[in-house]
């Protein structure tokens, strides 16, 4: 390779996983059922994160993940510097990893519209989760989903995480 002709680097594949809210039910169909649905902020991935993502993933043919907007992150009350990660970073990450197929984001406070805009078979959300406080719970048993609020394997948290880095 010559100097004044660099090599042509491509857009790494996973990045082909983040899917536009607008895009996402279009590209639904090239995913298999059943399909697993799961969301949140992601802000820094932790073993936690992963570790549920992979456990999702195992119950169904393919995995969804949606994540909140930025604007909507700062709106749960989670600390005036969260989240760290912007949304495109965060995106990037989560669609980097082998369990996930998809990943969006929702705008709105909760993921109810991307819930809907997928139908999945299977709906999870982590263990502090009870199973009739899962946004999408209604809908996913109505139309003979199941709503699954998995156990934690690992005590960690974004919170925890970020305190530790604070104290050092």
């Amino acid at each position: 390779m010559s100097a004044t002709n660099p090599p042509v680097i491509e857009t790494p594949g996973f990045e082909k996983k983040i899917q536009a809210p607008e895009r996402l039910v279009h590209s639904l169909g090239e995913l298999p059922r059943p399909l697993v649905f799961t969301n949140g902020c992601f802000d820094v991935l932790h073993r936690g994160h992963v570790t549920l993502l992979a456990q999702a993933r195992a119950l169904g043919a393919a995995l969804v993940v949606a994540l909140n907007s930025d604007a909507s992150v700062k709106r749960l009350g989670k600390g005036v510097d969260r989240p760290v990660n912007t949304l495109v970073d965060r995106l990037a990450l989560i669609a980097a990893l082998e369990s996930v197929d998809a990943v969006t984001w929702f705008e709105e406070d909760t993921p109810l519209a991307r819930i809907v805009d997928c139908r999945p078979d299977i709906l999870v959300k982590g263990g502090d989760w009870p199973v009739d406080k899962i946004v999408g719970n209604r809908e996913v048993a109505g139309w003979g989903g199941r709503v699954l609020s998995l156990p934690f394997l690992h005590q960690t948290s974004t919170t925890a995480v970020l305190e530790k880095i604070r104290r050092l």
